[in-house]
């Protein structure tokens, strides 16, 4: 059996091949900076259905946020291989899973937009990382994280619109304690922030909303894919829940700065699935 995955900070899915089936599943999110070893390997061993497939797996690739230097690579193929003792094990950046899943043989920059955010240029057979991807600290700008920041935020400085700040507080019921305690003091800060930009699903044809969105978006596109000299002779590919449910407003923002938006995609497994094993000459 083959095992694909693509994870993110929140979540990570799964795809495996046999000759008889083919599954899917979704365990948490599997970063490097937030898991060690150990960690992973009590995220395989909680499912009795991933417990199963433990003998049958020969080959995995893993593509996951967060893994971008030899270290944090060689903490989650460490993880995968305590688990999947009798699998080959491959482990890439996010980056490169998004840029197989959107650009496939050809030229384009291929965008996330999920918990956090980042971006990259793919020559059709390489991915060239830039200097993007700082984390929820730094960076992040137009994901979940950002967003969840932005609301937060303005809801605490009663910058927020009365009628918006009724309803954020009656579906959160936060104050400054408990976000400092959340942020600065518990773990997996990113996907606690994240989980409150949900907020913005149900309000999206609020102009508060829109106005943040289109800000967010802004930044995004200023300090990421401007940074590409070419960036308007470009497919620009986006991936991830906060592109897809709100790509009407990321669309008009690309469409003001002159970016050629190609495609825009929830989850970007089924493609990197399909990209491996047609790399492995299988037909699925």
């Amino acid at each position: 059996m083959i095992l694909v995955a693509d994870s993110g900070s929140s979540k990570t899915d799964w795809m495996g091949y046999s000759p008889n089936e083919t599954i899917t599943f979704s365990t948490q999110g599997i970063n490097p900076y937030f898991l060690n070893a150990h960690d992973i390997f009590k995220v395989f061993s909680k499912k009795k259905e991933i417990a199963q497939l433990a003998d049958k797996v020969k080959e995995i690739y893993f593509f996951g946020a967060g893994c971008s230097s030899p270290d944090k690579i060689e903490v989650i193929s460490n993880g995968i291989s305590s688990f999947f003792t009798n699998a080959y094990v491959s482990v890439e950046h996010d980056l490169i899973g998004s840029a197989y899943a959107t650009c496939g043989d050809n030229k384009g920059l291929t965008c996330i937009l999920g918990t956090g955010s980042n971006i990259s240029y793919y020559d059709g057979k390489e991915v060239h990382n830039g200097f993007h991807g700082l984390g929820y600290a730094l960076g992040d700008e137009g994901s979940g994280t950002f967003f969840g920041r932005k609301l937060i935020t303005s809801y605490l400085y009663h910058q927020m619109p009365a009628d918006l700040s009724y309803e954020f507080a009656d579906s959160y019921h936060i104050d400054k304690e408990s976000v400092i305690t959340n942020v600065y003091q518990k773990p997996s800060a990113n996907i606690y922030l994240a989980s409150i930009s949900r907020f913005m699903a149900a309000h999206t044809d609020h102009p508060f909303i829109k106005e943040i969105l289109r800000q967010g978006f802004q930044e995004f596109v200023d300090t990421n894919i401007k940074d590409y000299s070419n960036y308007k002779s470009l497919d620009c590919h986006f991936v991830g829940s906060i592109a897809f449910y709100y790509q009407d407003i990321l669309r008009e923002v690309c469409a003001a700065n002159g970016i050629k938006v190609g495609k825009i995609l929830q989850k970007p497994i089924e493609g990197i699935y399909n990209y491996i094993l047609k790399k492995e000459g299988i037909m699925a």
